[in-house]
């Protein structure tokens, strides 16, 4: 038997970057892997990382902390690759670190300050705050629909 009160709540994959927590919901992740070798793209938009092979498809990287203007740092044994799918189109995205699944409640979930405007805001679907620590989950959909990316995966999925 259901209740009114019974609180709804969705999978998040807590991720680092640049020193900042953001999530990703699990619906959109496929899955998540060391880094391995990223064969670079000629001409390719300086935070798309190359392409790697996966469980079978090629799939096109980016670099978060290069799309989100952070500077490039060397991966390492915690650096991770997420590779998340929505739309039919399917990317990786290189990560600082990435170890927690958690499921937070709906009601937890805030819409993104009407302040963060630009290209910043439309990356972000909403803010968890847990404890002292502030969550920012991004919004898959609009970090696949960036043109450049779609021209890698394009031009990869033509050859």
């Amino acid at each position: 038997m259901t209740t009114e009160t019974q609180v709804s709540s969705e999978p998040f994959i807590f991720f680092e970057l640049a020193g900042t927590t953001y999530g990703l919901n699990t619906k959109v992740v496929q899955q998540m892997e060391m880094i391995q070798h990223i064969t670079p793209v000629p001409n390719a938009p300086s935070y798309v990382e190359g392409v790697v092979f996966s469980r079978g498809q090629v799939i096109p990287v980016v670099n978060l902390r290069s799309r989100f203007g952070f500077p490039k740092v060397p991966y390492d044994v915690r650096s991770r690759l997420i590779v998340v799918h929505s739309h039919n189109r399917t990317i990786g995205l290189t990560v600082d670190t990435a170890r927690e699944f958690i499921s937070v409640s709906t009601a937890a979930i805030q819409p993104p300050p009407e302040a963060i405007s630009g290209l910043s805001g439309r990356y972000l679907s909403g803010i968890i705050t847990l404890g002292e620590r502030i969550i920012l989950l991004l919004n898959v959909e609009e970090l696949l629909q960036v043109e450049q990316i779609n021209t890698v995966i394009t031009s990869k999925a033509d050859s």
